[in-house]
């Protein structure tokens, strides 16, 4: 996330919280489930990025450092592109939307591999820059392989029968193409932070009475 380790410990452990309360309101919805770990998963995200910041600070062991940077990259490159749109496909009640849903799965599925196999390959590096973290790894076609990794983490969202998610989905959308032009080496850092902080969206659409949150069109 932006700015320092404070930042990332802060935001992580309100984020956490976050998720436990997002936890308390499921009413037995189970295919909510996926939805709901995942303000869980990127509270933990930030959490553990800290310890990457206070690394490259001197302020921990380089070991700690690593460990926790290739925690995060897991998750960043390898686990969300393919986690997000199948949270979002397990939720939604209309066939039809999970047939067209179903490729953005498919395809975090393979951005997911191909990052997973790059950083396998390495090498995996991390600088510090003022006010976020930048991530690195040996990548070939990074412009496509990048903008499939955008249509898997938002493109799942857009088709949703749920308007509060469809929204959601927009404003990610939005987001990112803002934060890819204020910044390219800080992209993973400084888009899963934003990521990790709206997951406050998802709490205030599960605290919603069970009715509002039913599919929005006719024949859901």
């Amino acid at each position: 996330m932006c700015f320092s380790p404070e930042a990332d410990l802060v935001g992580g452990v309100v984020v956490g919280v976050i998720g436990i309360d997002v936890l308390r309101h499921r009413d037995g919805r189970g295919s909510h489930n996926a939805l709901i770990a995942l303000p869980l998963i990127l509270g933990f995200h930030q959490f553990i990025e800290a310890f990457v910041w206070l690394s490259l600070q001197g302020h921990i062991s380089p070991g700690i450092g690593r460990f926790a940077m290739w925690v995060y990259v897991s998750i960043a490159f390898v686990l969300l592109p393919v986690f997000v749109p199948i949270a979002v496909f397990v939720m939604e009640p209309q066939e039809k939307r999970r047939r067209l849903m179903a490729p953005f799965a498919a395809i975090g599925a393979v951005v997911g591999g191909i990052l997973l196999a790059a950083m396998i390959r390495g090498p995996v590096d991390v600088k510090l820059r003022p006010y976020h973290l930048a991530y690195s790894l040996r990548l070939s076609y990074g412009g496509v392989v990048v903008g499939a990794y955008v249509i898997a983490v938002c493109g799942a969202w857009l088709l949703s029968s749920y308007r509060p998610v469809a929204v959601y989905g927009i404003l990610n959308l939005f987001a990112v193409i803002v934060i890819a032009k204020l910044t390219v080496d800080g992209f993973a850092s400084v888009w899963c932070g934003y990521a990790a902080l709206t997951s406050a969206a998802i709490a205030i659409y599960m605290r919603r009475p069970s009715r509002s949150r039913a599919p929005t069109l006719a024949g859901a």
